[in-house]
Formats: structure tokens, sequence, C-alpha cells
């Protein structure tokens, strides 16, 4: 079955970077699109940035300029990341992946999430 792995998350000091990795395996097609949310304590887990297989992107307006996706040169839509600078406490939050795959060619996509990685900015 299709998983999703987060990776990266760590506590960071206000002002530093910190690099998220999401891995895809057991999937038959390549991810049409991946993504990151967070979910920030006592909030509802929002969008932050989302790729389309053809390399375009999309950024929350908040995150845009301090934030990139990108994709492994070798293993393409199977394991994005996401670079993450210029942090803030207020970007402490759970990070997680999501993977929409088509399960035949030309299908429709469903939505594999992962377990979502912990990022805390704090001094």
């Amino acid at each position: 079955q299709v998983e999703v792995v987060e990776s990266g998350g760590d506590l960071v000091q206000p002002g530093g970077s910190l690099r998220l990795s999401c891995a895809v395996s057991g999937n038959r097609f390549s991810p049409a699109y991946m993504g990151w949310y967070r979910q920030r304590p006592g909030n509802q887990r929002e969008w932050v940035v989302s790729m389309a297989s053809g390399g375009a992107t999309n950024y929350a307006d908040s995150m845009r300029g301090r934030f990139a996706i990108s994709r492994d040169s070798a293993e393409g839509m199977n394991k994005v990341y996401l670079q993450m600078n210029s942090l803030s406490p207020d970007d402490t939050a759970v990070y997680y992946c999501k993977a929409a795959i088509r399960q035949r060619s030309g299908g429709p996509t469903s939505d594999y999430w992962g377990q979502g990685t912990q990022v805390t900015v704090s001094s």
C-alpha cells in the first residue's frame, strides 16, 4: 500500500532554517500532486504549498518567499522537500505531506497523508 513519510522536523531558533522531506512508496504511478500542510497549536490544518507533476508550484501567501518546495532529482515526485527559512514561533506546527496519486492512467487521484513531523521554533 502507499506510504507517505515525513521527516526533518526539529527544534530551531527564530530566524533559522529547516528542510523537511517527504517520501512516497508503494505507489504504482508517480504522484500527480504533492502538497505540504501544517497544523499549528489550536488551529485547523492549513495548506502551505503544492507542486504538480509538471513542476508548477503554488504557495500560501504567508509562506511565499520564505518557504520553497522542490523535488528530488533522482526520485522525482516520490520525494519532495520543503525548505523553510526565516522561521518564527508562528511557524511552530506539525507539518504534513499529502500525495495525490492516480490508481490508473488518466483516472482520478486519491489522497495519501503522512503522519506529520513536528517543527518547533523557539529560543
